[in-house]
């Protein structure tokens, strides 16, 4: 990473928080950006100093742009769209359409994200194999995380035509089975 780092910022997916680094050399022209630390797009020797740079981030292949605007003389403003809206405006519309829940499972950090509107349940990264299925008060996706059966229910609000609740359980891992036999001890004297 050089001195030329002009932008960082931080996007929220459901395969997990991403960091976006922009670099921009003033003087040479260079662009630079990295994903989670890793090079995703370089141009040396840009001769138009403003403009927009496309690329993707995460696994869903989110698109991302990066504007690079002139303020004033050689003071350049840089803002971050993601699939053609603000950062702003993005993780607004991001709040209503998933659910994300960050919890300690057996000394592990897990971030869970559900998006509402495919029901597809994310867990640090990964998708999850899920069932789903009709309940008297609303839905339940099932999973499993590790030895543990989780569920993310949806359940109507009380209080009238509201959005519906949406709730994350986990039930702890199944008792081990003991062999009995196993811990037959004879003693002779």
């Amino acid at each position: 990473m050089s001195s030329d780092l002009a932008g960082v910022w931080e996007v929220a997916l459901s395969d997990g928080v991403h960091r976006i680094e922009f670099e921009h050399g003033t003087t040479t022209g260079k662009r630079v950006i990295y994903v989670d630390g890793k090079e995703v797009l370089r141009r040396d020797w840009m001769f138009k100093l403003v403009g927009k740079e496309t690329f993707n981030v995460g696994q869903s292949d989110t698109k991302a742009t990066i504007n690079i605007d002139a303020v004033s003389g050689f003071a350049y403003e840089y803002t971050l769209e993601i699939n053609g809206k603000s950062l702003k405006q993005y993780m607004e519309n991001r709040s209503k359409v998933t659910s994300t829940w960050l919890l300690n499972l057996d000394g592990s950090d897990c971030r869970i994200v559900l998006e509402k509107d495919t029901m597809d349940v994310w867990c640090n990264g990964e998708k999850m194999e899920t069932a789903g299925e009709f309940v008297d008060d609303g839905t339940e996706t099932h999973f499993t995380l590790g030895e543990h059966t989780c569920c993310v229910k949806a359940a109507e609000a009380e209080s009238g035509p509201a959005p519906p609740l949406w709730t994350f359980l986990s039930a702890p891992p199944p008792p081990q089975r003991v062999n009995l036999e196993l811990l037959h001890i004879s003693v002779r004297l």
